[in-house]
């Protein structure tokens, strides 16, 4: 006689479908984003921000020196949610991908067809055996030949556009907030400001310059660079959020 539940089976299988239509491995996955920490971007006519909180994992963790914004080429970044492994594995192809793109065709490669491609690659991963879903969202943002992009990837395979999005514990609170306050003529300063009360709303403490990262495109230079903590300091004084 089995006491197992009745949905083990399911459960365990990644292939499978349950009788009400869910992949839950995939739900897992994305159960494992929603514990991740903090992500968001944000974009407007002007260009497009994305920040990310970061943690000590550790007493000793030496915070400063962990990336949470990636450059993934020269006119895109990107931030993620969930497992960190998967998310750097993915940002690496992603740069690869870029690269790629480069030397084929001598031009930047479209932010959509990057998370297309990515999105791709985790869909792969929902359907078959001796595999598991990727339990990471990418959140792209970057200015290329059509203009500011914004794109959240899911575990699934799934991608949307947006104009402000979360990932992560705090992707509702962060999502209303965005929601309430945000307007398609914010510039990039007002974006900054924006994500960073958004983040601090979601949080319990105060925000400090070594638990953010802050990354930023504008339609101009269409170059996708780094704040340094200097000016990540001076847009959470501007914020009002470091009490």
């Amino acid at each position: 006689m089995s006491f197992m539940p009745a949905a083990m089976g399911y459960d365990r299988a990644l292939t499978i479908f349950s009788p009400d239509g869910k992949l839950y491995q995939v739900e897992y996955a994305a159960e494992a984003v929603r514990r991740g920490w903090t992500s968001l971007g944000i974009k407007s006519e002007y260009g497009v921000v994305l920040i990310a909180e970061k943690r000590k994992v550790a007493p000793l963790h030496n915070v400063v020196d962990l990336e949470k914004v990636f450059i993934v080429d020269s006119h895109v970044g990107a931030t993620f949610s969930g497992l960190g492994h998967d998310g750097r594995v993915l940002i690496d192809y992603a740069r690869l991908l870029a690269v790629r793109h480069r030397l084929t065709f001598d031009e930047p490669i479209d932010v959509e067809l990057l998370a297309r491609t990515i999105c791709d690659i985790k869909q792969a991963y929902t359907q078959q055996g001796g595999v598991r879903p990727f339990g990471v969202s990418i959140i792209f943002g970057g200015v290329d030949r059509k203009g500011v992009e914004l794109i959240k990837t899911e575990p699934s395979g799934l991608y949307f556009k947006y104009y402000g999005v979360a990932a992560g514990a705090g992707e509702q609170t962060v999502s209303s907030y965005l929601e309430k306050h945000y307007n398609p003529k914010l510039s990039i300063e007002e974006m900054i400001i924006l994500g960073l009360r958004a983040l601090r709303a979601s949080l319990e403490e105060p925000l400090k310059v070594d638990r953010v990262e802050i990354g930023v495109a504008d339609v101009n230079s269409k170059t996708f660079r780094k704040l340094s903590l200097e000016e990540v300091q001076s847009f959470l004084e501007k914020a009002g959020v470091t009490t």
